[in-house]
């Protein structure tokens, strides 16, 4: 994995859906293998109840900016100080279904235990770029959105975790940015 690209990439921005957030993708280097930190939702949340996701949340009026809202989005749900963050650069926003456009960035975290707020995030879960890579640990549809039209869904499965939906979005970002990793150029199976 080539951060390093992140750094040099110039994300695009989408700025007309109602609503901001910001996300943080935490890199980890533990052993000679890098991860990343993903939280798994509560299940007692109204929206994305138990799925997979990375650290971050609304912008706040009491925000700077959208760096902000996923460095402190990210020190509210697992206790990662915006000081111990070094950012590398952000991709592209993506849109959500919530109408959200969505900012994330990507920043080398410490590698030691991080303590989920129990009102948000159920757990947090490390999740090795090598696993995450490796093509029998991701499977992928279409679909017909009432809004949206034709989409591809992506689902990455490692350790017991799938991560899909808007978080799966970001992450084949990610992944074919600074990795040899690319999604199927041709996506024909539907559901």
């Amino acid at each position: 994995m080539d951060l390093r690209r992140v750094a040099e990439f110039t994300p695009r921005s989408v700025d007309d859906e109602p609503r901001d957030a910001g996300v943080l993708i935490p890199v980890v280097e533990r052993d000679d293998r890098l991860f990343l930190i993903f939280t798994k939702r509560s299940e007692d949340l109204g929206k994305h109840a138990g799925q997979m996701s990375f650290p971050g949340g609304g912008y706040e009026p009491d925000d700077a900016d959208i760096e902000e809202t996923a460095l402190r989005e990210a020190y509210e749900e697992i206790g990662l100080l915006p000081e111990e963050v070094e950012l590398v650069g952000r991709l592209d926003d993506i849109r959500t279904i919530t109408e959200y456009a969505v900012t994330p960035f990507v920043g080398y975290v410490p590698d030691r235990e991080y303590h989920p707020d129990e009102r948000e995030v159920a757990e947090v879960a490390m999740l090795a770029v090598d696993a995450l890579t490796d093509a029998e640990n991701y499977r992928y549809e279409r679909r017909d959105h009432p809004y949206y039209g034709d989409i591809v869904i992506h689902y990455f499965t490692v350790d017991g975790y799938t991560v899909w939906g808007a978080t799966a979005r970001i992450l084949v970002q990610l992944l074919e940015l600074t990795t040899d990793w690319r999604a199927p150029e041709r996506i024909d199976r539907r559901v």
